[in-house]
């Protein structure tokens, strides 16, 4: 009787074990940028699969890189790297080169971002949202009138008026285009030429800022830089702002999916991308976050009057002026944050 006992013990403990163990496996740990994937839309993959979704979020690529540098046994599942740290980090062996096979639906990725030179054939991300960086103005200040390019903010007319991303890519982009340069150039001489360039800029500088839609509503800043997906949600609400394309040219940047090496939930990762990618999903969070979607199936989805919209989806004689981010190295990079610090605290 007690070596029967003993056994059942045994038999409850496996079991115990067991279902803690299946327990644990129904998790997905999603690191993803702030603001752009839905509450409703994790709420519907975890009645869908019955996955649990632990959903945190940052709001810069370095945030997000620096924390998964630091853990070596990865404790997220999917990460959003926009597109010069998927290049990044795919050369630095920190993805999961992806099986196409368990992605029934990354057919209905747009072919334009299926090749792209930071993972080329999509080995290792799965493109989402994708958008450009340029000018806001608001109609209701003059002064902000005939605003073409990136070098019109430095007039001393708009003192401790601009807005900028909080983003030293981004910026010091905006100052590469000015100079004349690449987005993506790596030189020192020009990124320090860069940064004396955005010296002068800070005093019309009010606000660095990468979650920008309530200052745009309340019109905190009346003019500055914004992603184009921001400024239209913006817009809704507020009638008088206006995106503008900068001839001096401008960022493309494209935000992906990718699997970080050691993700502890591998099969329920590549269970989220494939819904992701689904037509239907891809078209709610489109018309939710009112950014470009990557998912073709999904576009020709959407309403006539955001599908043809410029400020969301811009014509390709537009888009001919911009210019893809891509990894520009440790020592550029280095160098790029570096400046970056200085020009924060005020030169």
């Amino acid at each position: 009787m007690k070596k029967r006992l003993q056994r059942i013990g045994v038999a409850l403990i496996c079991l115990l074990a067991a279902s803690h163990l299946y327990a644990a496996e129904k998790v997905l740990n999603l690191y993803t940028w702030s603001g752009v994937i839905p509450d409703s839309i994790i709420r519907q993959f975890e009645k869908e699969t019955g996955i649990k979704v632990n959903f945190s979020t940052y709001d810069s690529n370095e945030v997000m890189y620096a924390k998964l540098k630091a853990d070596k046994n990865s404790s997220y599942d999917v990460v959003e790297p926009s597109s010069y740290y998927i290049d990044r980090m795919r050369r630095q062996n920190m993805l999961v080169k992806l099986d196409k096979s368990m992605l029934d639906n990354f057919k209905n990725v747009n072919p334009t971002f299926s090749h792209s030179a930071f993972d080329p054939e999509n080995a290792y991300s799965v493109p989402f949202i994708w958008g450009v960086t340029g000018i806001f103005t608001n109609k209701d200040y003059p002064s902000s009138r005939h605003l073409q390019r990136w070098s019109d903010l430095w007039d001393a007319k708009f003192a401790d008026q601009i807005m900028l991303l909080d983003d030293s890519r981004e910026v010091f982009s905006m100052a590469m285009k000015v100079l004349g340069y690449s987005a993506n150039d790596s030189d020192p001489e020009h990124i320090k030429e860069a940064y004396l360039k955005l010296k002068e800029l800070l005093p019309n500088v009010k606000i660095f800022n990468s979650a920008p839609l309530s200052i745009l509503i309340d019109e905190d800043a009346t003019i500055g830089m914004v992603w184009n997906g921001d400024l239209y949600k913006a817009s809704k609400e507020n009638k008088q702002l206006e995106f503008i394309y900068p001839k001096d040219g401008f960022i493309i940047w494209i935000d992906s999916f990718a699997i970080p090496k050691n993700a502890p939930h591998l099969e329920n990762a590549y269970k989220f991308l494939n819904f992701m990618l689904r037509a239907d999903v891809a078209k709610a969070i489109a018309l939710e976050n009112y950014f470009p979607t990557a998912n073709l199936a999904a576009q020709k989805l959407l309403p006539e009057e955001v599908r043809n919209n410029p400020v969301i989806y811009p014509g390709p004689e537009i888009l001919r002026k911009g210019e893809v981010q891509k990894d520009i190295g440790d020592e550029a990079l280095t160098l790029y944050e570096k400046y970056w610090e200085r020009l924060k605290i005020g030169g």
